[in-house]
């Protein structure tokens, strides 16, 4: 019954966009105007129900709740919360087997729940004629389970008009005191099994907000961060770990995660239910399985003993103390016998295989090592692949592989290591997340999607991609994820509003992945030639159009406009005015020009104190002060990878002291970009031309991409010719841009091929002689390259060549050089 879900689920990705739309289309939309066969929601003077069986999922109750909330926020009218339907109902909402009206509605034939049954967090949402004596007519909400329930219930406050962000972003309810549901019927259910955050490097943002605002990481934040997961349609969640335990810390907040229907787990190296502060403050010798299995075996059955009858996936397998490798090299017979005696200890104190309990194997770092060097767990286990911590997936399964288990994907918006920190703001462009993802699922990690958000905000907007994306990443296409920005922004501002605030949020994003924040200093761009000024130009434009948004918007939406959109621009081209303006007063030192040295000394200090005011107005002065702590990450001064204690005003020049200016940099290639030849596709294969892939422009991307590799590229393979006029002969340098991705099918290669008019296509492997050094660089600059020196080009015109070998490969610009 799969296509029948899939089909059934006619509203648009974010579905309270959808209540905003003219014509009020589709089934069991929010429509401001009375429709054929529609409910009427909201009217004034009139009370409306919520009702829910008495015997349902504590959680669905508490979602119901919310419901009743936002619907009084919305309409600003009486709505009131039942457990039966002797009166008026105007929402039956239930669980399958749970309910006895909705059980009641399948028996008599008048709720559609085909497909339903059996099925994970599946939801129907249908307008139904006479549900009940007494009542005309209702919309019916069932869920195959307690979690498919509460996705149905959000669902509506979605299409009303509530953000999953009212809390955490301070978005209002867009106020309708008229309101119907179109009539029809809606089926959905997710297609990445587990879908979730993890909050981690939380200090000294995070950590410090919980402890001044709800006096500590505990199930009063954890409260909040549940219901934004659950409004989300996610259900899973590693908790922060930096010395924290969610279990220890506070005894109510596992309970909650329970009660509410949030699945706990424990992250990559933190095995069996068990934090890693649990062993610091309970552990009896060393992190050592060949020194200490006895102790580490007893810590670890109190881990499942504690986990009881949840649902939650178990993290098995071990790494080293405080998240570093477990030995030198792979021991792949010590790894084998940990996860076996794992195993042992969850089927003891389960009574039930270990086959019953759903487990994870977090292939990070070297831990794929052992993957690669042909360590194998049980089919039943989850195989959780992982990305470069810089958003580059680093293996996925083998194409067509299925295992019970299934395979997932954890990924980072937020790092701490080398070769830098990267944690105080967003830096995440969607189109490359894009990318990484949908060939994860192309590939078949579909069991488990987590993603490493640090302190939740200013995470927002790549959160919700990522959510959003993992419910079901087919139907997040190319044209889907185009639409996503002002889809979003609508969500949150209003559909006016919508592709406005959409544009500034890509743009910015574009912009911001050219380089962290942590990794720009004033050597960044060349100032000499011009390009900080370019770089400056784009950040001010940028800067300038989001202020003229926001005194257009209603007073009510200024706080989530900061949070949301502004600050992070504000912050960021603040940011690059310091350092172009450092960068010119060396240039003007190096110049001997005293004046304009000083000038641009103290446009730097005077940025540098500017970054402090606008930390200000994000803790104190937006949501009344609500957010204390929440932008305490340090982000200028770095020297090494890790942070420094705080933020360090730049050296500055004078004549008496001048600083070095980078060397000049070499004249710059004739760069053509990516989507400007003719793509032409071939052997089942077709290239997709993705828009604002990078600050400057549009990149190439195969598909499908688990197409066999090219090893002969010609003739009729995929290409792209690039017609060029060449000013004069000479010998050249032909040269690939690429995104700066890595080998997910484990061969060791990541590879273009190019070739001039009618030679021979020459194979560039952009990984070959890989080292620490060369990854850390590819990273900083969000690029790969590759060239080939060609002999003799005479002047004219000619045919650039590109073709296709590793289908995983994304094109971002071709460039040549004269040598």
């Amino acid at each position: 019954m799969r296509d029948l879900f899939l089909s059934a689920a006619l509203t648009a990705l974010i579905p309270s966009v959808a209540w905003a739309a003219p014509d009020c289309s589709g089934p069991v939309v929010a429509c401001k105007r009375a429709m054929p066969g529609a409910l009427s929601l909201l009217t004034p003077g009139r009370v409306a129900t919520i009702v829910i069986d008495a015997r349902d999922e504590p959680g669905v109750a508490r979602a119901a709740t919310d419901l009743v909330a936002d619907l009084k926020a919305v309409g600003g009218g009486d709505v009131r919360l039942a457990r039966d339907v002797s009166g008026d109902a105007t929402i039956i909402a239930g669980t399958l087997g749970h309910s006895a009206v909705i059980d009641a509605l399948v028996t008599a034939g008048k709720l559609d729940v085909s497909g339903l049954a059996g099925q994970w967090e599946g939801y129907v949402e249908q307008v139904v004629d006479n549900p009940a004596p007494g009542i005309a007519r209702a919309l019916v909400i069932a869920g195959s389970d307690r979690r498919g329930t509460i996705f149905g219930l959000y669902d509506i406050s979605a299409k009303v008009g509530v953000s999953p962000w009212t809390w955490w972003a301070d978005v209002p309810a867009r106020r309708h005191p008229i309101l119907y549901l179109t009539a029809g019927r809606v089926a959905d259910r997710p297609v990445v099994k587990y879908r979730g955050i993890f909050i981690n490097d939380e200090e000294p943002g995070f950590g410090n907000w919980a402890r001044t605002k709800l006096g500590g990481v505990n199930h009063l934040a954890y409260e909040k961060v549940f219901n934004l997961l659950l409004r989300s349609k996610a259900n899973f969640i590693w908790p922060a770990m930096w010395g924290k335990s969610l279990w220890e810390d506070d005894p109510a907040s596992a309970p909650l995660a329970q009660e509410m229907g949030v699945l706990l787990g424990t992250s990559h190296h933190e095995p069996m239910q068990r934090a890693q502060a649990d062993w610091k403050r309970e552990g009896s010798g060393p992190w050592d399985y060949t020194k200490n299995a006895a102790a580490l075996r007893a810590f670890w059955r109190k881990g499942i003993e504690r986990r009881g009858r949840a649902e939650d996936p178990v993290t098995i397998g071990m790494r080293g103390d405080g998240d570093e490798p477990m030995t030198e090299g792979t021991a792949i017979d010590l790894l084998q016998r940990i996860v076996r005696d794992q195993r042992k200890i969850i089927a003891d104190v389960t009574k039930r295989p270990a086959t019953e309990t759903p487990q994870v194997w977090a292939l990070y770092k070297e831990v794929q090592d052992y993957y690669d060097k042909g360590m194998r767990v049980p089919d039943d286990v989850t195989l959780l692949f992982a990305d470069d911590n810089w958003g580059n997936i680093r293996r996925l399964p083998p194409i067509g592989a299925r295992r019970a288990g299934g395979a997932g994907v954890y990924y980072h918006f937020d790092y701490v290591g080398g070769p830098r920190n990267y944690k105080w703001l967003d830096t995440n462009a969607i189109p490359r997340v894009w990318q990484q993802m949908r060939m994860a699922d192309d590939y078949g990690a579909d069991r488990l999607w987590i993603v490493n958000v640090g302190d939740l905000k200013p995470m927002e907007y790549p959160i919700s991609f990522f959510l959003d994306m993992a419910w079901n990443p087919k139907r997040m296409g190319l044209a889907a994820m185009q639409a996503y920005p002002a889809r979003w922004a609508s969500e949150q501002f209003g559909a006016s509003h919508g592709a406005e605030i959409g544009t500034l949020l890509t743009r910015y994003g574009q912009l911001a992945s050219r380089r962290k924040p942590e990794l720009i200093d004033a050597t960044t761009y060349g100032y000499t030639d011009g390009e900080w000024a370019r770089v400056l130009g784009e950040w001010n434009a940028l800067d300038a159009q989001a202020r003229r948004v926001g005194p257009t918007l209603a007073a009510g939406l200024k706080d989530a406009y900061y949070e949301l959109v502004l600050h992070r621009i504000e912050a960021m081209t603040n940011l690059h005015r310091l350092y172009e303006a450092v960068a010119a007063n060396r240039a003007a030192a190096q110049a001997g020009d005293a004046a304009k040295a000083r000038r641009f000394a103290e446009a730097a200090r005077g940025y540098f104190a500017q970054d402090a005011v606008i930390r200000r107005r994000y803790e104190v002065e937006t949501a009344g002060g609500k957010w204390t702590s929440m932008m305490a990450q340090t982000h200028i001064g770095y020297t090494g990878w890790q942070q420094p204690d705080t933020d360090v005003m730049p050296a500055l020049a004078t004549i008496e002291k001048p600083l070095p200016l980078p060397p000049v940099a070499p004249k710059p290639p004739v760069r053509i970009a990516a989507d400007a030849g003719r793509a032409v596709d071939g052997r089942g294969i077709r290239w997709q031309r993705v828009p604002g892939f990078t600050a400057e422009g549009a990149a190439m991307v195969a598909t499908p991409n688990t197409v066999p590799v090219i090893e002969r590229p010609g003739g009729d393979s995929p290409h792209i010719v690039y017609d060029v006029n060449w000013a004069r002969g000479s010998p050249v340098t032909l040269g690939v841009v690429t995104a700066p991705g890595l080998d997910v099918r484990g061969g060791g290669k990541h590879r273009i091929a190019v070739s001039v008019d009618d030679g021979a296509p020459i194979i560039l492997n952009l990984m070959e002689g890989e080292t620490e050094e060369r990854w850390g660089r590819s990273v900083i600059e969000n690029r790969r390259a590759a060239s080939t020196a060609l002999p003799a080009l005479s002047a004219g015109k000619h045919r650039v060549i590109l073709w296709l070998v590793d289908p995983e490969v994304v094109v971002e610009e071709v460039t040549l050089s004269p040598l």
